[in-house]
């Protein structure tokens, strides 16, 4: 296999660990020169089409937050976050692993999400510098 191709694959990988298929819509909320460039790039290639922006005003299957402890109110983001979210929709909160800058402690993501409408159901090591929390509705509001 040639570095080219290992790359795609490990792009693959990445994007497969968020669940993301082919066709999906996937927002990107947050993004900045930290963002784990291999994540997206596997996320394009999964789903098939770019990431759509904060700007984009149809539904949405999956929403990719990046989130650093300075960017401010996480309960805002998330309920920012929902807004045009599928029913079966999932936000993916992307924050920096523990020991590196802008690290976001586990406690506040588990206070703000339910006060956002939203419950966690399990976190993954999405790159090596990036952590995913997988947020949902809770089964009783979901449609």
């Amino acid at each position: 296999m040639t570095a080219t191709a290992d790359n795609a694959e490990v792009q693959r990988s990445l994007a497969s660990k968020l669940g993301i298929t082919a066709g999906q819509v996937v927002q990107e909320i947050g993004y900045d020169d930290d963002c784990d460039a291999d994540l997206r790039a596997g996320v394009v290639a999964v789903a098939g089409s770019e990431l759509v922006d904060d700007d984009y005003d149809d539904v949405v299957d999956v929403v990719l937050l990046w989130w650093r402890d300075e960017d401010g109110d996480l309960v805002d983001a998330l309920v920012d976050a929902i807004g045009i979210l599928a029913d079966q929709g999932v936000v993916w909160l992307l924050t920096p692993k523990p020991g590196r800058d802008g690290h976001v402690e586990s406690a506040e993501i588990s206070d703000a999400a339910p006060t956002a409408g939203l419950q966690s159901t399990s976190t993954i090591s999405a790159s090596r510098d990036w952590q995913g929390t997988r947020l949902v509705a809770p089964r009783a509001v979901r449609r």
